[in-house]
């Protein structure tokens, strides 16, 4: 993410600056106040909704082997194997474990710092 800024690194680090660290898919999910009935608020992420499928250049296809997972992926692509989601973003599966289930499946990778999230780019 080379286009973070410093102090929104370390406001990552901070316990409560962010319900969600940068990296996470929920980092731009609005978060929801439900009120109980004896006053107690309890805080939700709303519903995420995914981004608009990437543009065929902002990807780059990725023949599926025999025993690959998503999280292997995102470790391969993208350096952390908790970034899987963003592929499974590209390709609309329900399940991510339908990404890597069947070998030979030609899957699409967003290229590094290329696909939305949300509304901006990382």
């Amino acid at each position: 993410m080379a286009d973070t800024e410093p102090y929104e690194s370390a406001m990552d680090a901070i316990p409560g600056a962010h319900p969600y660290p940068r990296s996470s898919r929920y980092h731009d999910a609005e978060i929801g106040i439900h009120r109980q009935p004896d006053g107690t608020e309890v805080r939700y992420t709303k519903r995420r909704l995914l981004p608009p499928l990437p543009a065929e250049d902002d990807t780059q296809p990725h023949t599926v082997s025999a025993g690959e997972r998503p999280d292997l992926l995102g470790q391969r692509y993208f350096g952390d194997p908790a970034q899987w989601w963003q592929i499974a973003d590209a390709n609309p599966v329900l399940d991510p474990a339908e990404l890597t289930a069947e070998a030979g499946r030609e899957i699409d990778v967003p290229l590094a710092g290329g696909f939305p999230q949300g509304n901006r780019r990382v």
